[in-house]
This record gives C-alpha cells, structure tokens and sequence, in this order.
C-alpha cells in the first residue's frame, strides 16, 4: 500500500476546512473564514511533516501545484498579494497556506493569523465559492 492509498487529513484541517479539489499530489481545501480567499494543499503522503520530507519528483510535483494554484487564485481573485506559507506550528502534517490578500482584507498589510477574528462563509457563499474553485482547478491540467 503506497502512501496515497492510507492517506488521512488531520483532525484540525478535517475541522477548520471545506474539501475542493485532489490533484495529483496534494488534496485542496478551503479554509473556512471568509476574510480572505484562503486555500491550504496537501500532500497525500501520510507521515509528512515538512518539505525536504518528501522525494524529489514529489517536491517537484508540489511546486508545480502551489505554483499553479497560486497563479489561478492571484488571476481569479484579483489580488493584490498571494501570501504562501508552511508553518506547522500547531498541525504537524505538511500543509500549504495560499493566501489572496487585498489593501481592504483586515490584515491588511499584517499576516493572517491572529490579526482578525475568523469569519466562517454563509453556506450559499461557501457552495458557490466551493463549486467555482473546483472548476478553476480541475481547468489547471494538473
């Protein structure tokens, strides 16, 4: 069994986050505060807690996806700024925080984190954004 196949998300993204889309490497979400476009990839390799972690064709392929969503958000979104990070500070599992940011979010020109109070989408704006992102992504050719 590859580590694709007994892949499994953590508690806290499973929580803090809406499924959107698989690529061929990582799993994309959506975090659920509508503050900002937020999405957060994946690796769909169980046991992975940082970059230098993964093989070399996998961090290719990873680059290859951060790069391209972070491309489709930047142009889709109109943002100002696309803020990529990995921290890991509080979620061991390697995850990727893509992040359109404006002049008038409220962490402007702050990070994300700790600077506004988490807004959550009302489920008609998180259904229309959810089914829009995945056309978005699934059009990429990953």
């Amino acid at each position: 069994m590859d580590s694709m196949e007994k892949f499994t998300l953590h508690e806290r993204l499973k929580s803090d986050t809406i499924f959107v889309h698989d690529l061929p490497l990582c799993r994309v979400l959506l975090m659920n505060d509508s503050n900002y476009p937020w999405f957060i990839l994946v690796p769909k390799r169980d046991g992975a807690t940082e970059m230098f972690e993964l093989i070399k064709e996998d961090r290719i392929q990873l680059e290859i996806e951060v790069s391209a969503i972070a491309r489709a958000i930047k142009t889709n979104f109109c943002a100002k700024k696309i803020n990529i990070a990995t921290l890991g500070n509080i979620v061991p599992q390697l995850h990727i925080h893509i992040v359109a940011r404006f002049e008038n979010d409220p962490s402007w020109p702050k990070p994300v984190w700790g600077n506004a109070d988490l807004v959550q989408y009302k489920n008609n704006e998180l259904e229309a954004l959810i089914e829009s992102s995945s056309a978005i992504f699934k059009e990429l050719g990953l």
